[in-house]
C-alpha cells in the first residue's frame, strides 16, 4: 500500500523538483503555452533556481515543499512553492498596497500528472496552510491560467474562489490570460471528522 507525506524541501531535491516542474509543465499547459517555448526550457537552469530557493530563501516565510509518494520506493511527485506577497502577486497597474497585510502568495503548486488524483495536491496545500497560519498570514493569492482548468477546479474545491484580478502573461508575443484566486487562511486548524 503506498502512503504519501509532505516535507520541506531539500538541497539535493532541487534537480527532482526542476524535473517534475518541466513534466508538468510539459502535460499540463501543452493547450495553453506555445509548444517551442515548452520544449526549450533547460532543466538544469531551472534545477538552480530550485537549489537558490531551497538554500537561500529570502525570507524564514518563503517555502518550498515536496510531496512524497511512499511504497517499496520513495518518489518525489510533486512540490508546493510560496512566500509572502510581493510585485509578482499583483495585476497590472494594481497598486502595491491593494492586497494589504498578511498576505501570502503561491507561487507553484504541482503535481506530476501520473501521480495525480492521490491526495498530494490536498497534502501540499494542507501544509502550506498550517505553515501560513504558524507565520502569521491571514490571506493567500495564486495566479492560475484561465485555460488550466486543473489548477482552477482543485483551488476553488478548497474554497478559493476568484478575486477580480486578472492578467495577460507575454509568452514570445502570445498573450496568455491569468485570473487570481484568493482565500482566507483560518487562524484554526479546520476540524475533520
Amino acid at each position: 500500500m503506498a502512503m504519501g507525506y509532505v516535507r520541506p524541501a531539500r538541497p539535493e531535491d532541487a534537480g527532482e523538483i526542476a524535473r517534475i516542474q518541466l513534466a508538468t509543465w510539459r502535460v499540463a499547459y501543452r493547450r495553453i503555452l506555445p509548444r517551442h517555448v515548452l520544449d526549450n526550457l533547460d532543466e538544469a537552469w531551472l534545477a538552480r533556481r530550485w537549489s537558490a530557493a531551497v538554500q537561500e530563501p529570502p525570507s524564514g516565510a518563503h517555502r518550498v515543499l515536496v510531496a512524497v509518494e511512499q511504497a517499496e520506493q520513495s518518489y518525489l511527485v510533486g512540490f508546493a512553492a510560496s512566500g509572502p506577497a510581493d510585485t509578482e502577486a499583483l495585476a497590472p497597474q494594481e497598486p502595491a498596497e491593494s492586497l494589504g497585510e498578511g498576505v501570502v502568495a503561491v507561487t507553484d503548486l504541482l503535481v506530476e500528472p501520473r501521480w495525480g488524483r492521490r491526495g498530494h495536491g490536498s497534502r501540499l496545500l494542507s501544509a502550506m496552510v498550517e505553515h501560513w497560519r504558524a507565520d502569521g498570514f491571514s490571506r493567500a493569492v495564486a495566479w492560475a491560467f484561465d485555460g488550466d482548468e486543473a489548477t482552477r477546479k482543485f483551488l476553488t474545491s478548497t474554497g478559493w474562489e476568484p478575486d477580480g484580478a486578472a492578467r495577460a502573461l507575454d509568452v514570445e508575443d502570445m498573450l496568455v490570460p491569468q485570473l487570481r484566486l484568493h482565500v482566507a487562511v483560518p487562524a484554526e486548524p479546520v476540524a475533520t471528522d
